[in-house]
């Protein structure tokens, strides 16, 4: 069990491997009610689709109760503290889960509230995208283990998620971003030092080539809409097109968190075509933290892949 789920390193690799291998067998299997009779407290300050539903149905489907709160419900700082409001979240429930803007603030919840505290994306971290993400190469790719994935465009809170994910599962990561652009050096320490093999580089050709899938995520994110002019230009050249799937291995796989501007970062008949995977990798947003929370939860009795 771990306290909180902040990043994805918070698991280490077999924890991460009970947790994808409980995702794909949920998916077939019973699913036991491990948090029946207990609450969480779903706390949203950036509002979300995926995020949302997919977490609201997680908690509900395990047998607990989902309680959404919108961050103007709150106030953070504003009404009231972050220290008291986590206080608050923690002696009602078992369980918080948040999106927030700040990653302190998932700091100060988890230093304060009581009960685990779940990322479910902060400017930092996207870790729940991650192991989406991770069920989705393994459904399509069998192992991950020697797996050769390429990031195209903002070294974003979901590429650092992603490297970290990668590092632990033995897959081999390329990221391509533009200048000004990179994954921080303290990531990339992370990750190397979990015994990830990630290259990085400028050119979306050279880190496309041969690889088993590739990503893309969009390249201005919510918050950073008065960046829009500028990013356009700073990454173009980096939108995934048929060109570049082209250079990529025969049968590699596309892969984009959503919400996705065609036009943009990834080509109409990329997304749209046959080798697109993120129909399925948006429902896995499900299935992963489902498969997450029990790691979090002190349930009766093991939990593991065969419930």
């Amino acid at each position: 069990m771990i306290e909180h789920f902040l990043e994805i390193d918070d698991l280490d690799a077999a924890s991460l491997a009970r947790v994808l291998d409980r995702a794909q067998a949920w998916k077939r299997e019973r699913i036991p009610k491990v948090l029946d009779g207990r609450a969480a407290v779903l706390f949203f300050e950036k509002p979300s689709a995926r995020t949302r539903v997919s977490t609201d149905l997680a908690v509900h489907s395990l047998g607990g109760y989902p309680v959404y709160v919108r961050g103007e419900e709150v106030g953070l700082e504003v009404r009231e503290s972050t220290a008291d409001v986590a206080r608050t979240f923690g002696s009602f429930c078992d369980l918080v889960c948040a999106r927030v803007f700040d990653d302190r603030t998932l700091r100060t919840f988890a230093g304060c509230a009581g009960v685990p505290v779940v990322n479910l994306l902060s400017d930092v971290a996207h870790p729940c995208q991650a192991l989406a993400d991770l069920v989705t190469l393994r459904d399509a790719l069998g192992a991950l283990e020697g797996a050769r994935v390429a990031y195209i465009g903002d070294g974003n809170n979901v590429a650092a998620s992603l490297a970290l994910g990668a590092a632990l599962t033995g897959v081999e990561l390329a990221v391509a971003t533009p200048v000004g652009y990179e994954l921080t050096p303290e990531v990339l320490a992370r990750a190397r030092d979990l015994g990830g093999e990630i290259t990085t580089t400028s050119d979306p050709y050279a880190a496309v080539r041969g690889v088993d899938a590739v990503y893309t995520d969009v390249w201005t994110s919510m918050g950073q809409e008065a960046e829009v002019d500028r990013r356009r230009v700073a990454f173009a050249g980096f939108q995934v097109d048929a060109a570049l799937m082209e250079v990529a291995g025969e049968g590699a796989i596309f892969l984009h968190c959503l919400p996705a501007h065609r036009g943009e970062e990834v080509a109409a008949d990329v997304i749209d075509g046959p080798r697109s995977r993120v129909w399925e990798q948006a429902a896995n947003r499900m299935h992963a933290v489902r498969a997450l929370l029990p790691e979090l939860i002190d349930v009766e009795g093991e939990v593991d892949a065969r419930t």
